[in-house]
């Protein structure tokens, strides 16, 4: 019987079997080592490899981050935990002018092994300060790969792939999907950088889905079957490296293209990836592109100010039908609860 794992076990399964074969990977930051495990994804390896190899951290971004580079250095390979991507604008200077830089300013002779698992998303209105999505700052950078798993089966693989690489791999996971589940094989697996997938085959248009946003536009594409469009939904996983050619393929075909993000769209993934479209494909055919993302101000702490500032499947699909029929009269699906159970299936 196949088995399936949910996000939070297949990053802990992925951290526990690399800790196994590789006694120089470590487990770093704050509270990674309590009862509650960041929300589980921790839980049992301070009992399996003790305080050497996992441990708690001081409230210091900035210091840790660099005790976390220096140990990367003197050959371990360590992930460093931040319960909230936010709080990584207090280590920019030592992940963009130190781990980012080093492997090219030394010539390749130095590298930095690191892995920056930061978490994202809403969950109980944590408002301004704890709720944003900065991966486009990280893109942004030469020297650090930026990986966006939606699904457990990617979690696992992309972790693995970032614990084995030899340079600075940001690794964002969205707190909405830790309880999704999927198929999970027990071997090790690595899912290489810059390789896109195609969730859902469609003809009308291509939804590209970041981190969360891709179950949201999984969510839309049943919307959209049931009044005739045809979507095809891609999952990027890696934005740098981004695999853009699948991506341009698929617009080739469908002529339209809706990027939903988990971000603000200004100088944002969203914003990146239809740029790269356009260069790809200008001059051979016409296509029509949109963004939806954050709406442009500080996140909000209440539900009824969240429901305007997320985007979600509903809106995803009454822009789709917009861009798709701009003369029809405004549609916008019916809730349809059924869809809210939507969860990503395997084989991948």
């Amino acid at each position: 019987m196949e088995r399936s794992l949910s996000f939070i076990e297949a990053i802990c399964e992925a951290t526990r079997q690399e800790m196994d074969i590789d006694p120089s990977v470590i487990v770093m930051g704050l509270g990674v080592d309590d009862p509650k495990a960041i929300l589980g994804t921790t839980q049992g390896i301070a009992q399996r490899f003790g305080p050497d190899r996992i441990f708690d951290t001081p409230l210091s971004e900035d210091g840790m981050t660099g005790v976390a580079i220096g140990m990367a250095l003197a050959g371990l390979r360590p992930i460093h935990v931040h319960t909230r991507m936010d709080f990584l604008l207090l280590a920019m200077n030592q992940l963009v002018n130190v781990a980012a830089k080093t492997h090219y300013m030394y010539g390749g002779q130095e590298s930095v092994p690191l892995v920056v698992r930061a978490i994202i998303g809403k969950s109980w209105g944590q408002g301004a300060q704890h709720s944003q999505a900065l991966y486009s700052y990280f893109m942004h950078i030469p020297g650090l790969k930026v990986v966006v798993p939606t699904t457990p089966y990617d979690a696992k693989g992309c972790l693995i792939e970032a614990i084995r690489d030899n340079n600075p791999v940001i690794f964002v996971e969205h707190r909405l999907l830790y309880f999704q589940k999927c198929p999970v094989p027990e071997q090790l697996y690595a899912i290489q950088p810059g390789k896109a997938r195609v969730t859902v085959v469609g003809k009308d248009i291509t939804l590209i889905g970041i981190s969360y946003m891709q179950l949201e536009c999984l969510r839309a594409q049943k919307y959209l079957e049931g009044v005739g469009i045809s979507a095809e939904v891609i999952d990027p996983i890696w934005l740098s490296p981004l695999d853009i050619t699948t991506i341009v393929n698929s617009v080739r075909k469908t002529k339209r293209l809706l990027v939903a993000d988990n971000a603000w769209l200004t100088c944002g993934a969203s914003a990146e990836i239809i740029a790269q479209v356009v260069e790809s494909i200008q001059g051979t055919c016409d296509i029509q592109v949109k963004r939806m993302g954050f709406a442009y101000t500080p996140c909000p702490t209440t539900p009824a100010l969240e429901d305007q500032f997320y985007p979600n499947a509903r809106q995803v699909a009454s822009e789709v039908h917009k861009m798709i029929l701009p003369d029809a009269p405004l549609w916008i699906p019916d809730y349809r609860a059924d869809l809210k159970a939507v969860e990503f299936k395997g084989p991948f």
